[in-house]
């Protein structure tokens, strides 16, 4: 084909989300529409590389230690990863495994897991005590879970790792399940608890993006949750019988 038709197909599969292109001169990538017409998901290798603009730009804005972590066959492991650029880093290393207890990554895709899912995870968890500060019983991880899906983000205050601080929020696709989860992580001496307000701000908004590129729409989330008040208040209203 001429270069020109070549060109003008690729903007139209762009432009009805067939494939994505984050600037003029970047690759094009697979858009969310096709993993929906096929059913299909994203592979590890997939979610990587349409994380890293992400986790650059996080890095760059927070000044720390940024990842994104999936969780698959009931192990979390980390996917991708973009080190601060100070002289004190906390370690991050590709494929490895994180405890699901204890790290705010874990915590995060733990929290939104259909119930007997969770139920399978928290009976195979052994909680072992990492730090003084880790989550050692179910009970335990069953508040803290429901305590992250209300608030919407999840910390590990020194409970993997002592003197290390992270906080991490879900990634939806376009299924509105939770694919992985985005965090931002540092030394306390650097990431004090005054800092968790901005930084949580700032990973917020790169976890809607992220979410929005994986084809998440908020609009239709919204529009989902006020059908469901409707019928509660619907229900609600109904008069009693007997």
């Amino acid at each position: 084909l001429p270069r020109s038709t070549t060109h003008h197909i690729l903007r139209a599969l762009v432009q009805f989300g067939y494939l994505v292109q984050e600037g003029d001169a970047q690759p094009y990538g697979l858009g969310p529409k096709l993993f929906r017409l096929t059913g299909q998901t994203w592979s590890k290798e997939q979610l990587a590389d349409i994380a890293m603009p992400y986790l650059n730009e996080l890095s760059l804005q927070t000044g720390e230690g940024t990842s994104l972590a999936i969780l698959r066959g009931g192990i979390v492991s980390i996917v991708a990863k973009r080190e601060s650029d100070g002289p004190v880093r906390v370690a991050q290393e590709v494929g490895v495994r994180r405890p699901i207890h204890c790290t705010a990554v874990g915590k995060a895709l733990a929290a939104w897991l259909p119930a007997h899912e969770q139920d399978g995870i928290i009976a195979r968890t052994a909680f072992e005590p990492m730090t003084p500060r880790t989550i050692t019983t179910a009970a335990a991880f069953r508040r803290e879970l429901a305590r992250i899906r209300a608030c919407g983000f999840a910390i590990d205050n020194e409970e993997h790792i002592a003197g290390i601080r992270c906080v991490a929020m879900p990634v939806q696709d376009h299924t509105g399940e939770v694919r992985a989860a985005l965090c931002v992580v540092g030394p306390t001496s650097r990431f004090p608890q005054r800092r968790l307000a901005p930084i949580r701000r700032l990973l917020a908004a790169s976890a809607a993006r992220l979410s929005a590129r994986l084809g998440h729409d908020t609009r239709e989330e919204s529009r989902g949750l006020s059908a469901e008040r409707g019928a509660r208040v619907s229900r609600s209203a109904r008069p009693q019988e007997g």
